[in-house]
């Protein structure tokens, strides 16, 4: 399986989506290089885009933009693996759990990228892609099993895992759009 229908599959179905995850065994630093890298690019690409129906956007504006939510979304990633390693310890214990959370957290950001590439895209300031990201937390539930989460502490793990997922991008895009002059 490639990389590309595993991201289809955990959107579309997350249950079968984990499931094929699992299966793949693609290691996350390939996930990363192949998938997450070149999708933050596009997002900071896509940043110019507002620039063709709203011409109050200069190009450096747009290009600070684009700065910002790649390392928004750079940096996440690993505050919210170091975060919920911190939370949950047996998550990291061993080198396969640790994997299996790094892929969790990895796919579920790939799919709010995915959102803001599309945000990006359309020529509103208020669009209802946003409301999609109340999926995610569909989506890290259907992933508790990929982690092998205990039944006793899916609910907390499901509601920490989506603050931080959601919560973290926007608090840390929130603090760098504060350097764009």
């Amino acid at each position: 399986m490639s990389i590309w229908n595993n991201i289809f599959c955990v959107i579309t179905a997350p249950k079968y989506g984990w499931e094929v995850i699992n299966e793949s065994n693609i290691p996350t630093g390939k996930v990363l290089r192949n998938a997450y890298l070149p999708l933050l690019c596009v997002l900071a690409l896509s940043c110019f885009v507002p620039m063709i129906y709203d011409h109050t956007l200069s190009f450096s504006r747009s290009l600070m933009t684009g700065i910002v939510l790649f390392s928004t979304y750079f940096i996440s990633y690993y505050i919210i693996i170091y975060l919920l390693g911190g939370f949950y310890p047996e998550l990291v214990k061993t080198e396969g759990a640790s994997a299996r959370l790094n892929d969790y957290i990895l796919y579920n950001l790939i799919f709010l990228v995915l959102l803001m590439i599309l945000r990006n895209l359309l020529p509103s300031d208020f669009t209802p892609v946003l409301f999609l990201m109340v999926y995610l937390p569909w989506m890290a539930y259907r992933g508790t099993d990929h982690l092998f989460v205990k039944k006793e502490k899916v609910a907390k793990f499901v509601v920490i895992s989506s603050v931080l997922l959601l919560g973290l991008p926007i608090l840390l895009k929130a603090v760098l759009s504060l350097l764009i002059v």
